[in-house]
């Protein structure tokens, strides 16, 4: 099943997310699913807030980019309860986009390497350490789980000039190859 992506203005990309475990329904036809919308937006990852689910969730597929960069890691993984736990100090900056947020890319300094622990799809529990890229999408869409946007990441000059593009998501004036949720109007 493809889920329409949740637009930027939706109060769920800013709701704290909530554990799961094992007895989830569906679990795995959940993430096959999120998987499957991730790849029809043309995606490079996908958190369970962006489909309207406020679960600690998130899945990332970097072999697109890593078939044109083979020092890049090639990653596809299904994150579940994911927590960091080392941020290096190196930060390194890199235009970023957003499925929720469309048509707007910003550059975003994040540490270039992290330490996770997570659970799998099977909720084998795994500690890993990643850089660069993979860093760079696993940090983006775990700020998803957190109630974060890349758009919160710039500074307050960027922001001011990216209001009126942002309240046009809100509004609706947007257009995508892929079908959105817009935020009910008050």
């Amino acid at each position: 099943m493809i889920y329409p992506i949740t637009a930027y203005g939706d109060p769920i990309l800013r709701k704290e997310t909530e554990k799961i475990d094992k007895d989830f329904p569906e679990i795995n036809q959940l993430i096959s699913d999120m998987f499957d919308t991730m790849h029809h937006a043309d995606g490079v990852g996908l958190a369970a807030p962006q489909i309207g689910k406020a679960i600690r969730l998130f899945v990332v597929d970097t072999t697109p980019i890593t078939e044109e960069n083979e020092d890049e890691l090639d990653l596809k993984q299904a994150f579940i309860n994911p927590e960091i736990l080392e941020f290096s100090e190196e930060e390194g900056t890199m235009q970023e986009g957003c499925l929720s947020i469309p048509g707007i890319h910003e550059d975003v300094s994040r540490p270039e390497f992290i330490k996770i622990k997570y659970q799998d799809e099977n909720f084998e529990e795994h500690t890993k350490e990643f850089e660069g890229y993979a860093a760079r999408v696993i940090q983006h869409e775990y700020d998803h789980l957190e109630g974060e946007l890349f758009v919160d990441h710039v500074g307050a000059l960027k922001k001011r000039m990216l209001k009126g593009k942002l309240s046009n998501i809100i509004k609706g004036k947007v257009s995508t190859s892929y079908r959105m949720v817009i935020p009910k109007k008050k």
